[in-house]
């Protein structure tokens, strides 16, 4: 297992095996094969999958840059879509015995948001997943299907029900506790235990905000991505930072630029 303090350079991940294949190892059970990219796709020079923007390239964060190299797309069917949705997530290196912990992720963001905690879970032997909610992240929505509550929830159900198939510690922060939360009620055969952070919950429709233009929308995506926003908010979010502040607003300006989440925004902003 690979092993390291919070605050230095994680390892570079593993090479790339030709089979997927398993190896037990003591009481877990190892997997290769996990960094394909999905639809027969293949990494760039600098390990990245070739459908991450190309701004994760400027990203200087080792954290965020070893995770990102990790990021993934599995297949999803869905019963709203005709095919399945090629959907974003960094899967686990190892099966534990006990349940896996699953880690969404707030509003305006992606998987890359625990690109501090994963390693350390991973450290700790414990199976973790860190999934993209839908309509957020780096999946593939070139078609653009809903995004509203009941097709997060499904996704997600699909997603756990083809891959992870055990009872999960839901994690969520935000919009991701919303969507545990609404999970959690839905399908509680799949959930052992439910943490909260900081948690958001779906208020009833969303008033005047349906019959926003999608002009309005895709504006208000260029307003969060821009740079001034995001410097400023890390600024108010953590106290006597380096300069390494900039690396994090480029990390989260990042989030922005997926193309997935541009073509849903106007659907994000009709749930």
């Amino acid at each position: 297992m690979l092993a390291f303090k919070l605050g230095s350079p994680p390892p570079p991940p593993p090479p790339l095996p030709s089979l997927t294949q398993a190896k037990k190892c003591g009481r877990f059970r190892v997997f290769a094969g996990i960094f394909k990219t999905g639809a027969g796709t293949a990494a760039s020079d600098d390990g990245f999958p070739p459908f991450l923007p190309k701004e994760v390239e400027k990203i200087k964060d080792p954290f965020a840059r070893s995770l990102a190299q990790r990021i993934e797309r599995l297949p999803v069917k869905v019963g709203f879509s005709e095919s399945c949705i090629m959907s974003s997530c960094v899967k686990p290196l190892i099966q534990s015995e006990t349940n896996p912990v699953v880690l969404l992720h707030c509003f305006d963001s992606s998987c890359l948001e625990w690109r501090c905690t994963y390693p350390l879970l991973e450290e700790a032997g414990l199976e973790a997943w860190a999934i993209d909610v839908l309509g957020w992240g780096f999946s593939d929505l070139e078609r653009l299907p809903p995004c509203d509550v009941a097709s997060k929830r499904h996704h997600l159900y699909q997603l756990w029900n083809s891959y992870i198939k055990r009872p999960m510690i839901l994690v969520g922060p935000s919009l991701g506790a919303a969507v545990a939360i609404d999970f959690a009620v839905n399908h509680p055969e799949a959930v052992e235990k439910l943490v909260l952070i900081n948690a958001s919950v779906y208020a009833e429709g969303t008033g005047a905000l349906a019959g926003l233009p999608r002009s309005v929308a895709y504006a208000g995506v260029s307003l969060l991505k821009s740079i001034p926003l995001r410097l400023y908010a890390n600024i108010l979010a953590f106290n006597g930072i380096s300069l390494a502040t900039v690396d994090w607003t480029n990390l989260g300006g990042t989030l922005t630029l997926s193309a997935s989440l541009v073509g849903r925004c106007n659907h994000q902003l009709h749930e």
